[in-house]
């Protein structure tokens, strides 16, 4: 409980911060992510339990990474993350999960998530800004991918690339539970602010 009150702190303090070099105010950010104002007051005040989409809505908007809405002061040269530290940041209402594992640092950063998908649970996402490429990488199981409308099956030992910027769905496709890595390549720029 006392992690998961200090990860929202977290959370709340890299909001607000962020927004403020972005000079926007609470209700130019609330517009422009489409997240409501209350919810964004609490956020800032460290009150409630924001979800995945919400999250990327204004990390999009704020033109940084998630993860950079997550984490603390860097540690060190080298991080090392194990899956069971980090907590889900999307929970299927079948069991499935995505974690947020860590984002690299450099110009253009990379997220890097676990997924785990159970057969017929899915996680739709909205479009991501211009210049965000996801790589999905199927480790166990079988997945359909939804782009744009069109469905491709992804196999273990299977990996698929696309560009995050139109609207794409996350599938477990068959009867086992799917395992994939997924990595989001952030455009370099102000947009890669870590």
């Amino acid at each position: 409980m006392a992690e998961t009150a200090a990860a929202l702190r977290t959370v709340a303090h890299n909001v607000r911060a962020a927004r403020m070099r972005a000079g926007l105010s609470l209700d130019e950010l609330s517009r422009r992510a489409q997240v409501s104002k209350g919810a964004l007051v609490g956020l800032e005040k460290a009150q409630g339990n924001p979800n995945l989409a919400t999250l990327v809505r204004l990390a999009d908007t704020l033109g940084i990474s998630v993860s950079a809405l997550m984490q603390g002061s860097p540690e060190g040269r080298v991080r090392v993350v194990a899956a069971d530290t980090v907590a889900p940041l999307w929970t299927g209402e079948r069991g499935g999960e995505a974690r947020l594992m860590l984002t690299t640092s450099g110009p253009a950063p990379v997220e890097v998530w676990r997924w785990r998908l159970e057969p017929g649970e899915e996680y739709p996402s909205h479009p991501h800004q211009a210049g965000v490429v996801e790589t999905v990488s199927v480790t166990s199981g079988r997945m359909s991918l939804v782009v744009d409308g069109i469905e491709h099956t992804v196999e273990a030992g299977q990996t698929a690339t696309f560009d995050g910027d139109t609207p794409h769905t996350y599938r477990g496709a068959g009867t086992e539970t799917c395992h994939l890595v997924m990595t989001v390549h952030l455009p370099p720029g102000p947009a890669a602010t870590t």
